[in-house]
């Protein structure tokens, strides 16, 4: 439901999706699977889009991830 919301421009909306998303695995005591964790940023919680809120750059066997809403930078590994 975040990213439909973020893909129609409701981000407020999205970032509480998220919010509720981790509230409830942490309630629970249950991981969040990779390819969702990998959609938000942990620090303000916004559903990323690359070329919409976030900015995605390969560098040196990495993954970089920025949000453009805080700042917020992720490192992810990759294989060549």
């Amino acid at each position: 439901m975040a990213e439909r919301m973020a893909l129609d421009g409701k981000d407020e909306f999205a970032r509480r999706y998220v919010e509720l998303a981790r509230k409830i695995g942490m309630k629970y005591l249950v991981r969040m699977p990779r390819r969702y964790k990998k959609n938000f940023c942990k620090k303000c919680l916004s559903y990323l889009i690359p070329g919409k809120n976030c900015r995605v750059r390969l560098k040196k066997g990495k993954v970089i991830i920025s949000c453009l809403v805080c700042g917020e930078k992720k490192r992810y590994p990759f294989k060549r």
